[in-house]
């Protein structure tokens, strides 16, 4: 451990003020799960960090809560950096550093950590000495532990992790979206038309995050020496075996480091099939890349949802729209006509004498009947016209 690393107890860093709390998550606090599952609360600041990892500080800035950086997963010399949405680690050969321990987010991931990082015969110990049947099932078990290296246990736990997460939250969209959209197109109204917009809103920050995921995963898995560099336990093997022919009387600093080097020289395909085999990797890669995947075809699903309703609603806009068009039509054309028989009634209210109005009181009726037609006959000349124009509907 670093001589810069200050240990937190976790009871104690819960205690303090939420604000000083908070400074400190963002600033400083991270939490170290060893490869036997114990965790640990470090206070330290970055340089403590590049000095603990071997990283360099453009690396380290990819982690920055307060930076907005893509999605990323980078394999350097010694260490695997990890930012996943609210995942930021750093993964060594033998720890897993997570920032912002106290993140709602973050603690789960952690809980996961410490329940499968450790080997599987540090919890079989004593099992199968009764039977020799145990004792076989507990050798098969521990060989298929140690064929999976550390770092990329705990790189699972972080894909897993994250996939989960947004899985989730695409369950919660589907589950507010659905009805609201159902809603919206039996009756449309202000309320929910901004629902749906709040939920469209939604849908569209999901996707993106979802987006990056996708493509990191996609661009790592089109890239073999990328997947390369993140085996870090065949790395170190290769380094030790370089070492050891320059130095014959080299050996090992600690019995950790022993024990993985020759795990790792045993149980990797490096002194098979090469450097560039990346085959446990990819497959790792791809079962999460499926996953994500599927999760976004839960969105464009969803999206695609989204668009027929609004094709809807606009079809439904449209007929009403087209309606008030004919209501409007109506009108006009009543208004038309009723202008030609006010037309009549206005000259004969005229207070201007006529020769022809004395003596003929019996004409009026007739004047108001032909009046009555010729509005009648103009009122369905332009209706006949527009039906055959079809203006409006039959």
């Amino acid at each position: 451990m670093s001589a810069e690393a200050v240990v937190v107890p976790l009871d104690s860093l819960s205690q303090q003020p939420a604000s000083l709390i908070k400074k400190t998550a963002v600033s400083r606090s991270w939490i170290s799960v060893d490869i036997n599952g114990q965790s640990t609360v470090l206070d330290l600041d970055k340089y403590g960090i590049m000095k603990r990892v071997s990283i360099h500080a453009r690396d380290l800035r990819l982690l920055d809560p307060l930076l907005s950086y893509p999605s990323a997963i980078l394999g350097r010399e010694k260490a695997i950096v990890l930012n996943l949405e609210h995942i930021k680690a750093i993964i060594t050969t033998e720890e897993v550093l997570l920032r912002d321990p106290l993140d709602d987010n973050v603690i789960p991931i952690v809980e996961e950590l410490q329940r499968r990082l450790p080997p599987v015969n540090i919890n079989l110990i004593g099992q199968g000495e009764d039977e020799e049947g145990n004792g076989v099932q507990s050798e098969v078990q521990t060989s298929e532990s140690d064929e999976f290296p550390f770092e990329f246990r705990a790189l699972e736990v972080a894909l897993e992790g994250i996939c989960s997460f947004l899985d989730a939250r695409t369950r919660e969209l589907e589950t507010a979206a659905y009805p609201a959209l159902d809603e919206l197109t039996s009756m449309i109204s202000s309320r929910n038309l901004d629902r749906v917009r709040k939920l469209k809103s939604s849908m569209t920050r999901l996707t993106n995050r979802v987006q990056k995921v996708r493509d990191e995963l996609e661009q790592l898995l089109d890239d073999d020496d990328d997947m390369a560099d993140l085996y870090l336990s065949r790395k170190l093997s290769f380094a030790s075996s370089a070492s050891s022919d320059v130095d014959g009387g080299w050996s090992p600093p600690s019995p950790t480091i022993e024990s993985k080097i020759s795990r790792a020289s045993r149980t990797t395909p490096f002194s098979v099939h090469g450097e560039n085999d990346v085959e446990e990797l990819e497959m790792l890669l791809e079962a999460y890349f499926m996953q994500i995947e599927a999760t976004s075809n839960k969105l464009t699903t969803l999206r695609e949802y989204i668009d027929d309703t609004e094709d809807y609603i606009n079809i439904q806009l449209d007929n009403h729209r087209n309606q008030l068009i004919q209501l409007e039509l109506f009108l006009l054309s009543g208004t038309v006509s009723l202008s030609v028989y006010s037309l009549v009634a206005a000259i004969f209210g005229m207070n201007i004498p006529y020769p022809w109005n004395k003596n003929h009181g019996y004409a009026f009726k007739w004047v108001v009947m032909f009046a009555a037609i010729v509005s009648g006959s103009v009122f369905m000349s332009i209706m006949t016209y527009s039906r055959h124009k079809g203006l409006v509907g039959s």
